[in-house]
């Protein structure tokens, strides 16, 4: 489901003009709405925004990669098949394991209920995400109409 999430995330921003614009746009918006919930002091937000900003690049990093390896399952053969899927068990593995380094680091500052929240906020705030790109494109659609 995240991947998915991410994905209209990045296709989202493929669609824009100004794309690396939205991208630094959907990052301040991230930023507050994560500082906010989480009710971070400006110490703790110190701590914690070098932390997890190396964790999100680590995981672009990791899904460029893995968009490098996605092949159009029409054409390739069983035993291509097999290697691509395990490659990608391995990126996930990975992600689990950057993921895994992310809530160890992260104990050092913020409680483990804070932790779970963090989780559950990035979700929300994909989702807030996706229905604001809808609910655009909706206006957009409306407009040409008229």
């Amino acid at each position: 489901m995240k991947k998915i999430l991410l994905f209209f995330l990045m296709f989202f921003c493929v669609l824009q003009s100004n794309a690396q614009d939205d991208r630094e746009q959907i990052k301040a918006l991230k930023t507050a709405f994560i500082t906010q919930e989480l009710n971070m002091s400006n110490k703790i937000a110190q701590k914690f925004w070098p932390i997890y900003e190396e964790y999100e690049n680590r995981r672009r990093q990791l899904h460029s990669e893995e968009d490098t390896k996605l092949l159009d399952t029409e054409c390739i053969n069983e035993q291509q098949a097999e290697k691509v899927l395990g490659e990608y068990l391995d990126i996930e593995r990975k992600e689990y394991v950057i993921k895994k380094q992310l809530f160890q680091d992260l104990k050092e500052i913020l409680s483990t209920k804070d932790i779970i929240k963090l989780h559950r906020l990035e979700d929300e705030f994909h989702k807030k995400l996706i229905r604001e790109y809808r609910d655009r494109k909706r206006r957009e659609e409306e407009n040409r109409k008229k």
